[in-house]
């Protein structure tokens, strides 16, 4: 595939996150602001999640009978235009829960993103790819945040959502412009799916992704503004915070499946990137200035960068090419339970026992997922030698 290719479909898929993500650092505080308690804000954030957890399957096995990714790439960045807008439109806290289950709908076709991308690579260079793409996807994310916070500063905690738009807009015109490498269409295999759902690998790897997007999704894009409130951060200081956790993540995703993977291996770059982020996330408790807290989520960000792109390309590794879209799907769908689960059991936590609790729970489920990745019976993996890469 020409370079033109993997570079339209790059740009396109940083467009697609920045509209999903510019009002994620203001999200909980302007849900809060509208009335709503720790339990409604875990709800609305867990959201996303949930339509995730129930959409990408059906969508994996839709997009490998159909043979068409493309599809589902433009009306994905469609999809995430159109939440933003309603966001804006219906400033409610029912809104806001109708509308961030309308992003998870959206997210579901990142399936087909990473799918389609990794289809311009020889098959053995799927973990590269997927690193490539995610470096992006947390590109996007970054510049998101921080544009978000900006405008939420300046123009209140409404203009995130005009900007997710009105970016949603533009990725729908880039898009129309993304090369599909089309397979021959065919009628929906249950088989394949069921050959998916019982590769004992393939569970393992996803459920090691649960644990990874309960971190995630309980701190940089769930309570962890919250804890920057009490520390007396600014609108833009939020975006500020959660840019700075995302941008070490961009460098450890691109060097993920290539450098690390290399280098160090597969289980000692899952075990490090696990033990980091979750270390960095019981902390947050015990951090009393802001400088601190940047600090701390950096190291999150980066550790989270190592685990989630390897992770990724792992599961759809040792899958033909005509099934991959139903492996992603299986593998995205399973981890949308810890992007649901993590937040509504950290609102429930803290509204309880208040925001501390939740940080601290969240960091031993994390610590558990290193343990599970470093267990070779648990994760069998087929590089453990750290001088070979995986062909």
């Amino acid at each position: 595939m020409d370079t033109w290719s993997k570079r339209i479909m790059l740009i396109v898929t940083g467009f697609f996150w920045f509209s999903m993500y510019t009002y994620v650092p203001t999200l909980g505080p302007y849900a809060k602001q509208l009335g709503a308690s720790y339990d409604m804000v875990g709800l609305i954030i867990g959201s996303y999640g949930f339509t995730q957890l129930i959409l990408r399957i059906p969508m994996g096995v839709i997009s490998d009978a159909w043979g068409s990714r493309k599809t589902f790439v433009i009306g994905g960045i469609l999809v995430a235009a159109l939440s933003g807008m309603g966001m804006w439109l219906v400033p409610t806290v029912g809104a806001l829960l109708l509308f961030r289950a309308l992003a998870g709908a959206a997210a579901s076709t990142w399936v087909d993103y990473t799918v389609l991308y990794a289809s311009y690579f020889p098959g053995s260079e799927a973990p590269k790819a997927i690193g490539f793409i995610n470096a992006v996807n947390n590109l996007g994310q970054v510049a998101a945040m921080l544009a978000g916070g900006y405008v939420a500063q300046s123009m209140g905690m409404e203009a995130p959502f005009i900007l997710s738009a009105v970016f949603g807009g533009i990725g729908i015109i880039l898009s129309l412009f993304v090369q599909d490498k089309r397979l021959k269409p065919k009628k929906v295999n249950t088989l394949v799916l069921q050959e998916a759902l019982h590769d004992k690998n393939l569970l393992r790897l996803s459920a090691l992704a649960v644990i990874l997007q309960i971190v995630t999704y309980v701190t940089v894009f769930g309570f962890l503004p919250m804890a920057a409130l009490v520390l007396g951060a600014s609108s833009f200081e939020l975006g500020l915070l959660t840019t700075i956790t995302m941008v070490p993540s961009i460098f450890s995703s691109a060097m993920s499946g290539s450098f690390f993977r290399k280098h160090f291996g597969e289980r000692a770059t899952l075990v490090a990137g696990m033990f980091i982020m979750s270390a960095t996330c019981a902390v947050i408790p015990f951090i009393s200035s802001l400088e601190l807290l940047y600090f701390s989520q950096a190291l999150g960000g980066f550790g989270r960068g190592l685990v989630f792109p390897l992770l990724m390309g792992l599961s759809i590794k040792n899958f033909a090419t005509d099934k991959r879209s139903t492996a992603m799907g299986v593998f995205q769908a399973i981890y949308g339970l810890g992007m649901f689960g993590g937040p509504v059991l950290a609102g429930v936590l803290s509204s309880n026992f208040g925001l501390a609790a939740g940080f601290l729970v969240t960091g031993i489920i994390g610590l558990t997922g290193t343990c599970l990745a470093g267990w070779r019976w648990y994760l069998p993996l087929t590089n453990e030698n750290t001088s070979n890469t995986v062909n």
